[in-house]
């Protein structure tokens, strides 16, 4: 077996390798495999899926600008394959608009516009599903496309030489290994590779959650009582957000499987979402929250009388840590201004990512994809839901491609040559603005 510089054993070469498995990893990966790309991908949990399994995540949204659907590519085959097997919901077109009825209808699926103060909210283009077929879809994308996956993986260090990344080192039950790749895609969430690279970032927090589920609700007469005794419902909504200490408005949602819900919710704030103690802090104080309100609605809130614990999420739900300080910083005026780059190579709800967005200044053959690219934190927290980080991920592995088959760096692989190849696999890129977007940037203009 080959062994690097420090005697730490070569476990696996290939094209790429994949840092993270979350939605924007397996899309990375899958995406480089498609290309003609040998990958493997790296993580290390038990499972694939990051904030969609792990840390239930349970609503794919951000996808649409008015009634555009901006979203598409791995991230259909996702909602497509969980349909079929009845684990997802998706309201259908005929349903997509604004009225009482059709709140009702759906709100408590998590699928309308919350961006819309304007009450009722439009129900719009976004999918509820189960976490566990998730996994199951990610495993089966991963094997089928031939990804060498590598799970109970830690990243440890970055092997760098000459400002070049070569590969990673992981920390296993048996010990350290590396894996030597020509690019590396670092998908952590925390930017765990950039960092350990050298690539410059900043650091921000943001409420990190933890995110349970609760069984044999009876979701008809929660619904009843909600909209038909609305002044009692508000005295007992009010006082369970009270004691769980912060949440979305709507605190509980549906799942594909009658009788569970979902509750997005502890919101806690002061956490740095890379510490020890203050992660298992967490812990303790969001189960304590969950079940002082889980006491608290099986004796007030009708339709939970029944309810059960069916437990917490696997992994806390952190939203902001290292953020990449990349080629081009996006900035809250970017998003908050739909500003289009002539180099965006992916795009969210009525925002666009240019490709300088993935890249680190300092480091070759590197790229990054998921909620730490390079954005300001007020940018990337109206930026970083889990359908943007897919397309990111799905971008970052056709950039990979194209620089090792053209044998040139990462860095400088023409942004229209990604744009077309995600076209060319069915995912849009953003390279065609929406009416809405306002005008190209500068510095794209003379890329």
């Amino acid at each position: 077996m080959n062994t690097t510089g420090s005697n730490v054993p070569v476990v696996a070469t290939s094209d790429v390798v994949v840092v993270g498995g979350g939605p924007a990893g397996v899309s990375a990966a899958v995406s480089a495999a498609r290309n003609g790309c040998s990958v493997t991908l790296l993580e290390r949990y038990h499972h694939l899926g990051g904030m969609a399994s792990g840390g239930m995540v349970l609503v794919l949204d951000d996808m649409v600008n008015g009634q555009e659907i901006t979203i598409s590519g791995i991230v259909d085959e996702f909602v497509q394959r969980m349909e079929k097997e009845g684990m997802a919901v998706t309201p259908p077109l005929e349903d997509r608009y604004a009225s009482e009825e059709m709140y009702r209808k759906w709100a408590r699926w998590g699928v309308h516009d919350f961006h819309q103060a304007k009450k009722p909210q439009p129900i719009v283009y976004a999918t509820a599903f189960d976490p566990d077929a998730w996994k199951r879809t990610s495993l089966d994308l991963i094997r089928e496309n031939n990804v060498n996956l590598r799970l109970h993986s830690w990243f440890s260090e970055a092997i760098v030489e000459d400002g070049v990344i070569k590969g990673v080192v992981c920390q296993t039950k048996l010990g350290r290994q590396a894996i030597m790749g020509g690019v590396v895609i670092d998908t952590s969430g925390d930017l765990d590779v950039a960092c350990g690279s050298g690539a410059e970032f900043t650091q921000g927090q943001y409420i990190v959650t933890t995110v349970f589920r609760l069984a044999n609700v009876d979701t008809v007469e929660a619904e009843r009582f909600e909209y038909e005794e609305p002044e009692a419902f508000a005295k007992v909504n009010r006082e369970a957000r009270r004691i769980i200490g912060g949440a979305w408005e709507m605190w509980w949602l549906k799942t594909p499987i009658p009788g569970i819900v979902w509750c997005n919710c502890p919101h806690m704030p002061g956490y740095d979402g890379i510490s020890v103690e203050d992660l298992t802090a967490a812990e303790y104080e969001g189960r304590e929250r969950m079940m002082g309100l889980f006491h608290y609605v099986r004796e007030h809130l009708p339709g939970f009388e029944n309810a059960s614990m069916l437990g917490a999420a696997e992994q806390v739900g952190v939203r902001t840590t290292r953020m990449l300080k990349g080629e081009y910083v996006v900035t809250k005026d970017d998003i908050v201004n739909r500003r289009y780059f002539a180099d965006t190579v992916c795009r969210g709800r009525d925002y666009y990512t240019p490709y300088r967005a993935l890249l680190p200044k300092k480091v070759e053959q590197l790229i990054v994809a998921g909620r730490h690219y390079s954005a300001e934190p007020d940018a990337q927290k109206r930026s970083r839901e889990i359908p943007p980080c897919m397309v990111q991920g799905e971008a970052a592995g056709v950039a990979a491609s194209l620089a090792l088959q053209e044998n040139i760096h990462i860095r400088d692989v023409d942004y229209r040559s990604i744009q077309k190849a995600m076209r060319a696999q069915g995912a849009d890129p953003g390279d065609v603005p929406s009416e809405n977007a306002t005008g190209v940037d500068d510095l794209a203009e003379s890329a």
